[in-house]
């Protein structure tokens, strides 16, 4: 007869024989560092959508000026088809762009996104159009939104990353929140801009050349976002991942990870993969609703003037960008499941009386459907920004992003504009968007059910992070009794770390 040995005994034994987490072994990032992390991170996102914002407020134009000889709904369809395309690139740019930054840096390859996309942008400002070039107009101007299509194809992946990376556990969602909260003003940017010119130029100017003036602003606006973005080491979390790549042994490489190829990486994280694909094509068919569809369906479907609806759109923007970082105390406080559960339910409830209100015609209402609408989008963002990195590991993370979040926006948010309008087109309802709304926020209510909570605690594969060396003293005293710590894991970790160090110094 073997005796079994008693599994409170065994549960000790491992207890005594794990590395225990020490104060040295806690990352403390400095608030002068993470300030300038943000800023770094967030001037491209404002960029990138600063970009997107002023082509959506343009679309009616530059559909006359390259479609020349079309119907006004056939002008629509193909400005917005032409965004659409932009997506098309966006999963290629996400895969590559992403597998370099698991490899090169993720600051490297962000200064590489934000050169492209501002390239792209001022491009399409000089670019002639169908009266100058004929057909060429409109197939250059799809193969330069096919390039801002690759390059923002590893901007959110990447700076969601890198902000994520850098943020101590306890704040992420809000530090994260930052980087849509950029979206939002960048957008809403991009139509002040370009309603300002409608006030301030005739019509004839402003069809004719002064439509062009905010796309060529992206240069120098680029220039400055570049400055801002170089100044920006890269992330504790890489730099260790590195490290541990340079100097570990076989069994340390194990508990450290690699970097994984696109195949490996998809067989791996499939489920991590799935769930934030479901995620991202409810919160993102909200937002780009909001912020890309409006100005269109204002204009053609309800027959606003341009301008009015323009002018409407820009403070729900503001106000959308003011909300989403107290959507991330939030997220922090309450959880990223509940927070996302709650997105979710307000779209599928708010829709159709969101729609009701923009199709009643008056200023009021516009404004209140306008924000039922963004309500749900304030709640998406600052929780995706922070919950979807949290799904990888270090070594696979910036691969692992690019891929759920571009795969998404291509299938379901890039499109979203153009689906709604059809919908519109096919059926004659007004109301029919809504219903696409609610559709895709049922599918992430089931998603933010299944993903597993990642409020508080460390990124995976990456030591606990705190602001102070105070709170990691705390982390470290209580770590037995802290329900965000995963000690097995730490230990892993911790263990791999002291064989590094032994294989460095020998």
């Amino acid at each position: 007869m073997v005796d079994r040995p008693d599994t409170t005994d065994v549960h000790r034994t491992r207890k005594r024989s794990r590395r225990r987490l020490e104060v040295d072994d806690v990352t403390v990032v400095e608030p002068r560092t993470l300030k300038t992390a943000i800023a770094g991170a967030a001037v491209g996102n404002l960029m990138e959508w600063y970009d997107i914002g002023v082509y959506a407020y343009v679309a009616v134009i530059i559909g006359r000026m390259f479609l020349a000889d079309g119907s006004d709904s056939a002008r629509s369809l193909f400005s917005l088809g032409v965004f659409a395309v932009t997506f098309i690139a966006r999963p290629v740019g996400g895969i590559v762009l992403g597998q370099l930054g698991d490899r090169l840096g993720r600051q490297r390859v962000l200064a590489f996104t934000l050169t492209m996309m501002a390239s792209a942008t001022f491009l399409i400002g000089v670019l002639p159009d169908y009266s100058k070039i004929g057909f060429w107009a409109p197939l250059l101007l799809i193969v330069l939104k096919l390039m801002q299509g690759f390059s923002t194809g590893g901007e959110y992946a990447g700076a969601s990353t890198f902000v994520t990376e850098y943020a101590p556990d306890r704040h992420r969602a809000l530090y994260a929140s930052v980087l849509d909260a950029g979206s939002n003003l960048g957008a809403a940017i991009g139509a002040l801009f370009v309603s300002l010119l409608q006030l301030n130029l005739s019509e004839q100017f402003m069809n004719g050349w002064g439509w062009r003036i905010p796309f060529m602003a992206a240069l120098p606006f680029g220039a400055v976002a570049m400055y801002f973005r170089l100044k920006v080491e890269d992330t504790p979390a890489f730099q260790a991942a590195q490290e541990a790549q340079r100097n570990a042994d076989e069994e340390a490489i194990q508990a450290v990870g690699a970097p994984k190829g696109v195949i490996a990486l998809i067989r791996a994280y499939w489920r991590q993969l799935l769930t934030g694909i479901v995620l991202v094509a409810a919160a993102n068919t909200t937002f780009y609703a909001v912020t890309t569809y409006m100005p269109t369906y204002l204009t053609t479907t309800l027959h606003y003037d341009p301008v009015r609806g323009n002018l409407l759109i820009v403070p729900v923007l503001v106000i959308l960008s003011a909300c989403v970082p107290l959507s991330g105390m939030m997220s922090d406080r309450l959880g990223r499941k509940r927070v996302l559960q709650i997105a979710a339910l307000s779209a599928i409830v708010g829709s159709v009386p969101a729609f009701l209100l923009l199709m009643h015609g008056s200023t009021w209402s516009t404004f209140f459907g306008l924000l039922i609408l963004a309500a749900p989008v304030a709640l998406y963002l600052a929780n995706l920004a922070a919950s979807l990195p949290a799904l990888f590991p270090t070594e696979s993370r910036y691969g692992g992003m690019g891929i759920t979040y571009n795969i998404s926006v291509a299938l379901f948010a890039g499109t979203a504009p153009f689906i709604m309008q059809s919908l519109v087109t096919l059926t004659g309802q007004p109301l029919a968007p809504a219903f696409w709304i609610m559709l895709t926020s049922v599918a992430g209510l089931c998603a933010a059910g299944y993903m597993r909570e990642s409020a508080r605690r460390p990124m995976p594969g990456a030591m606990p992070t705190v602001a102070t060396r105070e709170e990691a003293r705390q982390l470290v005293a209580t770590q037995d009794t802290n329900p965000d710590l995963d000690l097995d894991e730490l230990s892993d970790l911790l263990a791999a770390g002291d064989r590094q160090q032994l294989q460095g110094a020998s």
